[in-house]
């Protein structure tokens, strides 16, 4: 295992992630310029980098590459970037703060933020099939990316999201939109690594189970610290949803209950790798880091 702290292991692949971000997003003068400062915008400077984080240990676990981990690494943060972008549009959530910070809508304007996510999209795959891997684990890897942002994964959760508000909704319900909402995306950054390495069967089913427990456990805890945290400790607008009367697992559980599912769903993700060979110990790190954040 790694003689670095966690801490400070997340702060040298945050470092790390920015910098691989900076090398892919564009910076050319064009006529376009004004949309690549807001895709710039969006991508750079902020953010937990919890999914680049997830890619990192990933890759670890399954030994690949330096040029496997920040490919995969950026493509599931310009895909959450964009995600980030649409969903605070104001025929989205409506939101007027990101990171601290105005939304790329209330900054540049609904066009050039509309404009910047479509960019970032395919950016995302155009950065995944340039790395340095088989034709073979490439193809796989943009398969997992496509479903897990499209309409089988994150675009299709959102659109359950925006059809559900002010209905009530079962657990299962629930859980059901955010593994597509919240957690296929997860499941990307923990995946993409395994599939551009072609790791076996066994090792991919794991990493799976894994993401699948720890993305329903991230929103859990969403809904609990959107419930109980201000919004300068979120850098977004808290008590938003109840706001917006969506359902939540703090809605649906009460405080406790839903902290308690989110302590239960972190054990389960842990459980599903730590039987693993190879070097898992980053994943249940970032994991519990995922469990107990503060925003």
């Amino acid at each position: 295992m790694s003689a670095l702290s966690f801490d400070a292991w997340a702060a040298l692949h945050r470092t790390r992630t920015e910098a691989v971000l900076e090398r892919f997003l564009p910076k050319d003068e064009l006529a376009s310029g004004r949309m690549f400062e807001s895709m710039r915008y969006s991508v750079l400077g902020g953010g937990k980098r919890l999914r680049a984080l997830l890619a990192y240990a990933s890759a670890e676990a399954v030994g690949a590459s330096a040029d496997v981990a920040d490919h995969a690494a950026a493509s599931v943060e310009m895909i959450h970037a964009y995600s980030l972008i649409h969903d605070d549009m104001p025929c989205m959530d409506n939101d007027d703060m990101r990171r601290g910070k105005p939304t790329n809508h209330v900054a540049f304007g609904d066009a050039t933020a509309m404009l910047a996510g479509d960019a970032l999209q395919p950016l995302a795959f155009r950065v995944l099939l340039d790395t340095d891997a088989s034709a073979a684990g490439i193809v796989a890897a943009s398969r997992m990316l496509a479903d897990a942002s499209g309409a089988r994964g994150m675009a299709g959760g959102q659109a359950i999201d925006l059809a559900n508000v002010g209905k009530p909704m079962t657990q299962a319900a629930l859980e059901e939109m955010h593994a597509l909402k919240t957690g296929a995306m997860f499941e990307a950054a923990v995946v993409l690594p395994a599939l551009l390495v072609e790791s076996d069967d066994e090792r991919v089913d794991a990493l799976t189970k894994f993401a699948a427990n720890i993305g329903l456990a991230f929103q859990v805890v969403d809904d609990v610290l959107d419930a109980t945290a201000d919004s300068a400790t979120l850098g977004k607008t808290a008590g938003k949803d109840a706001a917006a009367d969506k359902p939540t697992f703090v809605s649906l559980m009460g405080i406790e209950a839903a902290d308690a599912y989110a302590r239960v769903l972190t054990r389960q993700a842990i459980a599903a790798v730590e039987t693993l060979g190879g070097n898992n110990a980053r994943l249940i790190d970032v994991a519990f880091a995922m469990a107990e954040r503060k925003s």
